[in-house]
């Protein structure tokens, strides 16, 4: 077998759905002669706010830099704590660093693996600006316990949705739930622009100050001014940051909008597969779905059973020696290098058990029904 063959052969974790409609989207702008922040962001920010319900989008460069203005723009500065669940991407918990603040970790339910709200109300201290809810792996988070403990102690709310464009909790979708919200569209999430974030939110004098703040403090963007012909000048009245979009990823993201319900439908009918077939295998566990929520399924994490006659580490290297790409469940944020010290000692149950033994299966728009039966057929193999 070649090389190409065997590379062929194999079955990745993922893979962005793109084709020669994104292409066509890019080139247009391309030789349009307008390649930065532009029209296309605002058609791309309306798209994905009326999408989840919310009056406003504001587009950035990465989620990242979304959930620093809108930690910002919620009063989060030097000093303040804000509590964050340590099973989460490290990128959550850079943006409150950004922001001046300390975060604070919290557990997960050992179910939904969405933040603890008991958990949570523990580590409130007379320092804590603001609770910081992920919307995690896909599955929307139950917000009326934090919105109830964010009214009682006077605090700010900001959610990530970094993985969960298109879940709902309580019949309403993510970004237009509780507070303000931020999405990725790196390409392991629902949709891509290549890198890139939004802001959604209700409240117009946020979402105005972030488009002001996301393009260097300036009063006026580089679209008004060039439209006025040079009668309009900039005014800076506060420190900003180069967060801008680019519409040549807009453009590409307005695109893979018109998609979102077509891959949404694709990644449950894979999971619906998944769930069949684990159920039949009986040592994995499928992602749990509360009745209140819907799940968009941008990664399918399981959990090995106790008693497994496998290990999840030895599942993970049994499915790569087979060509089948997955990956380890999320690794605690208070174990990692950069927190072990401040946190020695500490412990949160839930999220150190389910980063020792659970794992991402492959689940993509594209990946065929005979590749998930092959994932199956090997799942099945080492388990059953």
């Amino acid at each position: 077998m070649s090389a190409a063959d065997l590379f062929q052969d194999q079955i990745p974790l993922l893979r962005p759905w793109t084709g020669e409609e994104e292409v066509q989207a890019a080139a247009e702008v391309i030789l349009s002669g307008w390649v930065s922040q532009g029209p296309k962001v605002m058609e791309f920010e309306n798209a994905v706010a009326g999408y989840v319900g919310s009056r406003y989008g504001v587009a950035t460069n990465a989620c990242t830099s979304a959930l620093h203005l809108a930690l910002h723009l919620s009063g989060v500065g030097p000093g303040d704590e804000v509590i964050v669940p340590s099973f989460t991407c490290m990128a959550t918990a850079n943006a409150v660093h950004h922001a001046g603040a300390l975060p604070v970790f919290a557990d997960v339910d050992a179910r939904t693996y969405n933040l603890d709200a008991d958990s949570a109300a523990a580590a409130i201290t007379p320092h804590t600006r603001a609770i910081l809810v992920v919307h995690q792996i896909g599955l929307a988070a139950d917000m009326e316990p934090f919105v109830a403990l964010a009214r009682k102690h006077s605090l700010a709310l900001v959610e990530d949705g970094a993985c969960s464009l298109g879940a709902s909790v309580h019949g309403k979708r993510v970004g237009a739930i509780a507070a303000p919200t931020c999405f990725s569209f790196h390409p392991r999430k629902m949709i891509t622009t290549g890198e890139g974030g939004m802001i959604t939110t209700n409240d117009r004098e946020l979402a105005e100050r972030a488009r002001v703040l996301r393009a260097t403090g300036a009063s006026i963007s580089d679209l008004e001014r060039h439209k006025a012909k040079g009668v309009l000048v900039q005014k800076y009245g506060e420190v900003g940051y180069n967060y801008r979009m680019t519409d040549i990823q807009a453009a590409i993201g307005t695109v893979q909008m018109r998609k979102l319900d077509a891959m949404l439908a694709e990644r449950a009918r894979q999971a619906r597969r998944y769930d069949a077939a684990l159920a039949e295998i009986g040592a994995l566990e499928p992602p749990y779905v509360p009745p209140y929520a819907t799940h968009a399924y941008s990664s399918y994490l399981v959990r090995v059973k106790p008693g497994a006659r496998m290990g999840r580490d030895a599942l993970l290297r049994r499915m790569a020696e087979r060509g089948i790409s997955c990956r380890t469940g999320i690794q605690p944020l208070h174990q990692e290098p950069f927190y072990a010290e401040r946190y020695a000692g500490t412990r949160f149950p839930a999220s150190e058990a389910a980063a020792q033994a659970t794992m991402f299966l492959p689940i993509f728009p594209g990946l065929t029904e005979e590749q998930q039966e092959r994932v199956i057929a090997e799942l099945a193999g080492a388990m059953g």
